[in-house]
């Protein structure tokens, strides 16, 4: 890290991180990359996925031919990814992923496009369930015009019992089958085979397939009533209660982990930035982080426009959707707020306290080449960490046989547009970076004396706003990230917040850039491409329209001392 009263300039030695950030790419590529675009360890068992419009096609043939049911126009349309993820995660824990693609997959897929038609002028919609490879038709289900499913589905135990009987206005076990078996027919089975477990007097209808099962799963046929009419149709293995039971539990404890880990001591440091942004104004500037801070705003609201297909999945009207909108606007504000002092407070410390420029300004004699230099650094240290992560998760994966599933409402194929995704890679690199280590390190260290002490303290508060990632046992990702954090202390400290914030920001366009490139077709392989080397691009940029490219000797002098 640069001395304020030295020149600036940075002393990457490059060639000593050749080696290593070479290493890391190898591992990166066999851990991590190369097995995802293997057919027996990836979420789709197939790598050919059809269009939205394919599977929107398939799923108007379905409802017209067999369902009578008359959409609107096609513009209202919605075509979403949906995923079973405790059916995933419970074959990914059992390592049977590979077993179930081969023997089941092609049939009861557990990733899917739900296509939902609307009536014209309102009222009933339709969900079809369309296979993501073959285009088959999974399952279906109808959200009828003033239903209460929504609010019976809140309820646990006796009481939904109770709710679900009564929406089912006293269908008896007889009618319920005859609504069902020609569903069961028309799929191929012979009803001798299947076991009717639903008995007289309980909600709903299921059969289970005695002779389809994977481990402790078995394949259930459920279907719903409402008003004495089909609702729904579901063919899907079932989830163990112990696994169930297993992930509620750890979700629970990610929630406190998440809110009382993170959110609470990120809301602490974010006071005290307020408080150390005017303690230190004489050493610092007010002027200092407004830009970044308003690029953080603007891409966070434009990750949350992204998001609206997954608000309309669930169910969302549209004043709903403006509400979360609104929310969102304001949770980016404060988020902003706490970026912003973190960055004027975290400057203004380190150079009354020790005389430092972790974050130089942009008009400094040799700033240009100084963000170059960030830069080259910032992909070594990305590679190095990207090997030191694939290491991380083979160790995990040995010792606490951790197993992760997927999450529909953050996948790429849920977004309005999916090449805006990894630009969510400059906000975590922005604001983390300045958070927790540029004002973190600095404030933490005036309490505990201790530099190492101070990074380790800030490295587990920044693991712990990743335990809701679902990945398990949730411990699995703070163990990750203290390490990596760790490693981003080091990068800060030895040479300032622009390496700590490139090595950031390019470590997660690589992994952002490679969701893309999985997609499989042109215009995201180019995109996913395009953001690993934006940074590179960025600095470059920087360097050459900075008008001070050339390297001078700069005295940084607090502003009250100018004369």
């Amino acid at each position: 890290m640069n001395r304020a009263r030295e020149p600036l300039k940075l002393k990457p030695n490059l060639k000593q991180l050749i080696a290593p950030a070479a290493v890391g790419l190898i591992l990166f590529l066999l851990f991590q990359v190369f097995p995802s675009t293997n057919s027996d360890s990836t979420e789709m068992a197939s790598p050919n996925i059809i269009s939205k419009e394919q599977a929107r096609q398939a799923a108007s043939s379905f409802a017209q031919e067999f369902l009578q049911f008359t959409a609107a126009k096609t513009d209202d349309t919605l075509v979403t990814y949906q995923s079973k993820s405790e059916l995933y995660g419970y074959l990914a824990k059992e390592k049977r992923l590979s077993e179930y693609n081969k023997t089941y997959e092609a049939k009861y897929p557990y990733d899917v496009y739900r296509v939902r038609f609307s009536k014209p002028g309102g009222g009933d919609a339709l969900n079809v369930d369309v296979h993501m490879q073959n285009s088959g038709i999974v399952g279906f289900s109808y959200d009828y015009a003033r239903s209460s499913y929504d609010r019976i589905e809140l309820n646990k135990g006796d009481v939904q019992r109770q709710m679900l009987l009564v929406v089912e206005d006293g269908m008896s076990l007889a009618e319920k089958q005859a609504l069902a078996e020609p569903w069961l027919q028309r799929a191929g089975y012979d009803l001798s085979h299947l076991e009717l477990v639903t008995r007289e007097g309980e909600p709903q209808l299921r059969y289970v397939d005695p002779d389809s099962k994977i481990g402790d799963s078995r394949l259930e046929h459920r279907f719903t009533f409402e008003q004495g009419k089909l609702r729904s149709y579901e063919p899907s293995f079932s989830v163990p209660a112990a696994h169930s039971a297993y992930v509620n539990k750890q979700t629970q404890d990610a929630t406190l982990l998440t809110l009382a880990g993170y959110g609470l001591f990120t809301l602490i440091l974010g006071i005290l930035a307020i408080v150390y942004s005017v303690k230190t104004r004489a050493y610092t500037s007010f002027k200092r982080g407004l830009f970044l801070s308003a690029l953080l705003f603007v891409i966070q609201m434009l990750n949350t426009y992204n998001l609206i297909p997954v608000f309309k999945s669930e169910g969302m009207s549209q004043t709903g959707i403006l509400g979360m909108m609104i929310f969102y606007a304001v949770y980016s504000l404060i988020f902003s707020a706490l970026l912003y002092f973190s960055l004027v407070g975290g400057s203004g410390l380190w150079l009354k306290e020790d005389g430092l420029n972790p974050w130089p300004r942009a008009k400094e004699p040799g700033y240009g080449h100084y963000v170059m230099d960030s830069m080259k650094l910032g992909y070594m240290w990305a590679f190095i960490l990207l090997g030191v992560q694939s290491i991380i998760f083979v160790v995990l994966g040995l010792t606490l046989n951790t197993w992760s599933t997927t999450d529909a409402t953050q996948s790429p194929y849920n977004m309005l547009y999916p090449w805006l995704f990894p630009l969510m890679a400059w906000l975590a690199g922005i604001s983390e970076e300045a958070v927790y280590r540029l004002f973190g390190i600095k404030m933490l260290k005036k309490i505990v004396r201790n530099t190492f002490v101070a990074s380790l303290i800030t490295s587990i508060i920044w693991a712990l706003g990743h335990t809701l990632y679902p990945i398990y046992p949730v411990i699995s990702r703070p163990i990750e990230l203290v390490i990596i954090g760790l490693l981003f202390s080091y990068i800060f400290l030895k040479y300032g917040y622009l390496a700590a914030m490139f090595s950031h920001v390019i470590f997660n366009s690589i992994l952002m850039g490679i969701s893309l490139i999985l997609l499989k077709d042109t215009s995201n392989l180019l995109m996913g491409a395009f953001y690993m080397v934006l940074p590179a691009m960025v600095a470059y940029a920087i360097y050459r329209f900075n008008p001070t490219k050339k390297e001078k000797p700069y005295v940084t002098t607090p502003p009250h001392e100018v004369p």
